[in-house]
């Protein structure tokens, strides 16, 4: 419970007719049991608007939003379907069968709607009100659930909560696209681009990958090896605080501009999330202790529908992620006044070695992030500047503010495109209220 938020009422949404009275069974596919027990991906998305009265709430946008999302469901029947393991299946599926639904919550919040929308450091448990919980046990799990928060006069919040073994960041932002379509159009219709494809005979990989993947996991959790229960939360300090920085697309240039006059390595990648990805990386080492000898590392995810031969139809339903990891690496690499053009050259390293085989590196991947030193300070990379988020446009206008709640992890950030559409790039961080002070100055010290 907390005494900042009140539940209105929980309910449950069912797809709509004429889809919705089929069932349907989709086996999981190694890319994703590679996320099999990853904590879930929690998303607040926040909309300013000052005649959101409790009235109007209650009458126009609760109402719109169920009716929506309902209408969208049934072209996304899996998600209103359960994740399952029976003890006989060799590996989980997505089942779907008639009546099945999500759970929506409605509710409403005192906390300040402008803090958490803001450009200001606030309290990460101010966040976790607004995001829902998903059922999990250890034969079965909800896919996914939403809690829609009114702040009164304020605006309002949408608190998307998804199970990653389900739902890559390409998918979930597809279908928060369906449904804020259908929401804002009045139309259960979708555009060829946010129809879902769900053959999952276009995922093509080794023999055995889905055993060897399951044994790894079995390896971390070998009390109950079918077991679907999440890895746990960890605790978060009272202190943490959330920030996102926003770099301009002058930003950006002045940091392309660097790494073209710093750097004699002509192949550097300078693309937008290379040049990002590699200050923020650096700046994020320059904020921890001075110890050279510590060890640190990278994470990011990469889109494979296009990577793989044949590619894969971009609105293919769940994962198709592969990471590109470097660890371990030492600090001092990055403390001089070279580490950016180091980090550079290394992400871009990590970029090209990316190819059509990734698939046959799943195991191997799994391998590394059970390898990563407890002591690391390991930057993963959460979200996407291609995902467009900032356009989910409901019927009452843009977010003002979209933010992934689940980077109150070890050493995670996120990234998505600037709510401006000017080329920008928001980065969001998660970090004890002293280094996050630490490290707001060196961010802005690189780029003026």
């Amino acid at each position: 419970m907390n005494p900042s938020l009140n539940i209105i009422h929980v309910s449950r949404v069912t797809p709509s007719t004429p889809n919705s009275s089929e069932s349907l069974t989709l086996p999981l596919t190694f890319f994703d049991l590679l996320w099999l027990k990853h904590k879930a991906v929690e998303r607040v998305i926040f909309y300013q608007l000052t005649e959101s009265t409790r009235s109007y709430f209650d009458s126009v946008i609760v109402p719109n939003l169920k009716s929506s999302l309902s209408l969208t469901l049934s072209h996304y029947l899996p998600l209103a379907g359960q994740l399952k393991w029976d003890p006989l299946d060799p590996k989980p599926s997505i089942i779907y069968s008639p009546n099945d639904a999500v759970c929506f919550t409605v509710a409403e919040s005192n906390a300040d709607f402008s803090q958490l929308s803001g450009n200001e450091p606030f309290s990460s448990t101010e966040l976790y009100p607004l995001v829902p919980e998903l059922q999990v046990s250890d034969d079965s799990a909800s896919i996914v659930s939403f809690q829609v928060t009114l702040f009164p006069n304020e605006g309002f919040s949408i608190g998307v909560t998804t199970h990653h073994a389900v739902s890559d960041g390409k998918t979930t932002t597809t279908f928060l696209k369906s449904w804020a379509h259908v929401c804002k159009q009045q139309d259960c219709s979708l555009p060829d681009d946010l129809i879902p494809f769900y053959d999952r005979t276009v995922i093509k990989g080794p023999s055995e990958i889905d055993t060897k993947v399951l044994k790894i996991w079995y390896s971390i959790d070998d009390d109950k090896p079918k077991s679907l229960k999440l890895l746990p939360k960890p605790e978060i300090d009272s202190d943490v605080v959330r920030f996102t920085f926003e770099f301009t697309r002058e930003n950006i240039e002045t940091l392309r501009d660097r790494l073209k006059r710093e750097s004699s390595f002509s192949s550097i990648r300078l693309s937008t999330f290379v040049i990002t990805f590699s200050y923020v990386f650096t700046c994020l080492i320059r904020s921890g202790s001075d110890d050279p000898n510590r060890s640190v590392g990278y994470r990011f995810a990469v889109d494979c529908r296009r990577l793989i031969d044949p590619p894969i139809p971009l609105t293919y339903f769940g994962n198709c992620v592969f990471s590109a990891v470097k660890i371990p690496l030492m600090a001092g690499m990055f403390l001089g006044e070279d580490g950016f053009v180091k980090a550079a050259k290394l992400i871009t390293g990590s970029v090209k070695e990316l190819d059509s085989n990734v698939a046959w590196k799943i195991p191997e991947l799994l391998e590394t992030y059970e390898n990563v030193p407890v002591e690391s300070q390991f930057v993963s990379v959460a979200g996407s500047t291609r995902f467009g988020v900032y356009r989910l446009d409901f019927g009452w206008g843009k977010p003002v503010k979209v933010l992934i709640v689940s980077i109150d992890q070890r050493g995670k950030i996120s990234m998505a495109e600037s709510k401006d559409g000017n080329g920008g790039v928001e980065v969001g961080f998660s970090l004890k209220k002293r280094e996050m002070n630490v490290l707001i100055d060196l961010l802005h010290k690189g780029i003026n």
